[in-house]
């Protein structure tokens, strides 16, 4: 089994043949033909998870074949009987179970679905973790609808990026924030009505100005500093939810904002089982394609982790993995 190995903390990954593990019950091999890459694996190679292990096969998305049927993978391991939370035995795939930088992952066999066939594979590789976060992010916990205003930070990322395109599906007015105009002007291209650069001094008034009302929905990954500065542009009775907080701690939160407009401020991690079918099911009936940045060799994942680190990418970056 030909796999992309990480050997410790700020080491480029190697490639090497690890011998597989005989399946336990209920487990079966992914033959790989694609994987996609997630912040979580940069972080991953510069030890900001508890816990980390070596040697380790990083990767949580990926998309390949089991005995001729092609399939994707929910890299949601043992998230559990309750939809509303997942279990103390919840992890992602890629950390600490060895992961999809691979040409073959084992995983549960619960986990597989019929991969869309509108998708290509890298296409399907690069729609588990954004696609189930999004959709939990926006329909289960954001409640979504028709005909709402709503605000998707740091547009570019997977998460964002798979946002705009579910706000789009259902006829939603989405706007979007980034630190980078042509990440703005490239999701206006995909149809959001605009959007401001949280880098200059008064985008928040510039964001106000353009609005028709106020934000019916926001979905945060972001936190950080500017994350007051949004309360005052959300709709009474307006819900964020937040998936991420790349930005860092949140200062000067005035709570006075959050009591009278009555707001709801929601986390969302990953999803469930029925999060990741629903997610499928949307995905088939819309004809959902996510954005794919850059595709890369297996063999070039540090080229691939460089540019997560540089997060300049508009999408998701890929890789492709020969038959």
């Amino acid at each position: 089994m030909s796999s992309m190995i990480l050997w410790g903390l700020d080491m480029p990954l190697e490639p090497a043949e690890i011998t597989p593990t005989f399946p336990s019950e209920g487990e079966v091999y992914v033959r790989l033909r694609a994987a996609a890459l997630n912040k979580r694996d940069y972080w991953i190679t510069k030890g900001k998870y508890p816990g980390l292990s070596f040697p380790l096969v990083p990767g949580s998305d990926g998309a390949g074949v089991v005995d001729g049927r092609e399939v994707i993978i929910n890299p949601g391991l043992d998230w559990g009987s309750d939809p509303d939370y997942f279990s103390p035995d919840f992890r992602i795939l890629g950390m600490p179970d060895h992961g999809t930088f691979s040409d073959s992952v084992k995983v549960p066999a619960i986990n597989l679905y019929d991969k869309p066939s509108h998708l290509s594979w890298v296409e399907a590789a690069a729609l588990p973790v954004c696609g189930v976060t999004a959709y939990r992010a926006m329909f289960t916990r954001g409640k979504a609808k028709a005909g709402e205003t709503m605000l998707i930070t740091g547009i570019g990322g997977g998460v964002a990026s798979m946002a705009l395109l579910f706000g789009l599906a259902i006829g939603m007015d989405v706007w979007v924030t980034s630190s980078l105009d042509h990440k703005i002007d490239m999701a206006v291209q995909q149809g959001a009505s605009g959007g401001a650069n949280y880098t200059r001094t008064t985008w928040d008034q510039e964001l106000a100005n353009k609005l028709n009302g106020k934000f019916d929905l926001i979905i945060d990954g972001a936190g950080g500093p500017d994350f007051a500065r949004i309360l005052p542009m959300m709709s009474p009775r307006g819900r964020m939810v937040m998936y991420g907080g790349t930005r860092g701690n949140i200062s000067e939160l005035s709570p006075q904002r959050i009591f009278w407009k009555q707001l709801d401020i929601l986390g969302t991690t990953m999803g469930s089982p029925d999060d990741f079918s629903n997610m499928i099911d949307f995905v088939n009936t819309h004809k959902i394609k996510p954005i794919v940045s850059h595709v890369f060799p297996l063999e070039e994942v540090n080229k691939a982790l460089a540019v997560i680190a540089e997060g300049e990418q508009y999408g998701k970056v890929c890789l492709d993995i020969p038959a």
